[in-house]
C-alpha cells in the first residue's frame, strides 16, 4: 500500500470512527474530534471503532481512547452495547 492509499485509509477510519461515535452517544466534543484527529495508526482507529461500536458507555469508550496504542482487551460485559439502554445522550 503507498502513502495516499494509507492516508485515504486513515481518514475514512477517522471518519467513520466519528460517526459510530456520534450515532451511540451523540454531539462529541471538539477536544475528542481533536483527539481523534491527532491518531494516524489504521491498528489504534480500527480499534476504537471496535471499541465505539461495543462499549457499554461513554465512559468505556473514554478509558480506550486513553489507553494509547497497541492496547487491545475488548472483552467482558464492559464491551456489550446491550448492557446499557441509556448509552446515547451520555455525558461527553
Amino acid at each position: 500500500m503507498n502513502q495516499a492509499e494509507m492516508e485515504a485509509f486513515v481518514r475514512q477510519d477517522r471518519e467513520d470512527l466519528l460517526a459510530v461515535l456520534e450515532m451511540r452517544f451523540g454531539v462529541i466534543s471538539a477536544a475528542i474530534r481533536d483527539e481523534i484527529g491527532g491518531i494516524s495508526s489504521l491498528n489504534d482507529l480500527q480499534r476504537l471503532i471496535l471499541a465505539a461500536c461495543n462499549a457499554a458507555d461513554w465512559s468505556i469508550f473514554a478509558e480506550e481512547l486513553e489507553a494509547g496504542r497497541g492496547t487491545f482487551k475488548l472483552t467482558g460485559e464492559r464491551f456489550n452495547p446491550a448492557g446499557n439502554s441509556t448509552a446515547k445522550g451520555a455525558s461527553l
